[in-house]
């Protein structure tokens, strides 16, 4: 099954092993230092964040870049595995703007303070990891055969044609079955209790509007990740790397959340760059790979992904959006 990866998953269970440990140490130390207590996150500390988290990624990256030149002896080999991480976590990266939408409108449709989003968004994130690394296995397996890849890759040209042409619509969590599911079978709270997702109230044990807003978002981040993990899988089937971008990604989601929240409405034409995009790596699955003997080349992918998501960023900022 893993005879042509690079690195296959029987000679490097130790490496996810280890890679996993590093991801929940980084966590810990997260919530249990620096964010012990619930507080307000401000624009310098997400910016630390986000530039750490940015960091330890391209960290990561050269010594992915310098093991597969030790392990290949070609650096050849060594700058394609680079690429190909740098490439799926700009993929992963651009398309997580889309939760921020969604995690601006969530905050404030439960009206939960700033000082304990932090908090949401840390368990969040972990339930996140855990869905992607189910989403990443189960793709990891699907990939191999053509049909399926043929099928995803016409899966997310639809999806980004249907992104372009949709209109705008406001996120409603009460309109979720979920939600409605939690509020028939459970009593939930109307009101804050710290940064506590259950309380008691005259003694009945109920849900807090934090929990609530915890399922759904990562309800939401499992839909996401329908289109974010195949489109990585465009650029490597390497589960290895697949997961080790996905992750560095999502785990600097929470930082440019308090980056990007009060401005992230600025790039309305943001989504016909995602569009853009989905429509490119999925066009790779389809046809351009068998055009360039089943791999079309990687720096190229990522040049266009950073055109198409740059391009469209600078677009918004140079024509502001019109308000009425």
């Amino acid at each position: 099954m893993d005879s042509n990866l690079l690195f296959p998953f029987a000679e490097y269970w130790w490496f996810y092993l280890a890679f996993i440990g590093f991801v929940i140490g980084m966590l810990a130390l997260d919530l249990g230092v620096f964010h012990k207590h619930s507080h307000t996150v401000s624009f310098k500390e997400a910016t630390s964040w986000s530039l750490v988290w940015f960091a330890l990624a391209l960290l990561f990256n050269g010594g992915l870049y310098l093991y597969s030149l030790y392990k290949f002896s070609d650096p050849l080999i060594a700058k394609h595995v680079s690429l190909e991480f740098l490439t799926g976590y700009v993929i992963e990266k651009s398309l997580s703007i889309d939760n921020i939408f969604v995690f601006v409108v969530v905050f404030g449709f439960f009206a939960i303070p700033a000082k304990y989003q932090h908090r949401v968004l840390f368990y969040g994130i972990m339930g996140a990891l855990i869905f992607r690394a189910i989403f990443i296995a189960i793709g990891s397996i699907l990939m191999q055969y053509h049909a399926v890849v043929m099928i995803f890759g016409a899966f997310l040209i639809i999806t980004g044609i249907k992104m372009v042409f949709q209109h705008d619509k406001p996120v409603d969590p009460s309109q979720n079955w979920l939600i409605c599911l939690m509020r028939k079978t459970m009593p939930i709270s109307d009101r804050m209790h710290d940064d506590h997702f259950f309380t008691k109230e005259n003694g009945v044990r109920m849900a807090t509007p934090l929990l609530v807003a915890l399922v759904f978002l990562e309800f939401t981040d499992v839909i996401f990740a329908v289109d974010s993990v195949p489109a990585i899988f465009a650029v490597t089937k390497e589960p290895l790397i697949v997961f080790t971008s996905n992750i560095f990604a999502i785990l600097g989601l929470r930082s440019l959340y308090f980056l990007l929240a009060g401005v992230v409405d600025k790039f309305y034409l943001l989504k016909y760059g995602l569009a853009a995009v989905l429509v490119f790596v999925g066009l790779k699955m389809v046809w351009l790979n068998n055009l360039f003997d089943g791999k079309f080349p990687i720096s190229i992918s990522l040049g266009v992904i950073a055109v198409l998501i740059g391009g469209s960023i600078a677009a918004s900022l140079m024509f502001p959006k019109k308000t009425s």
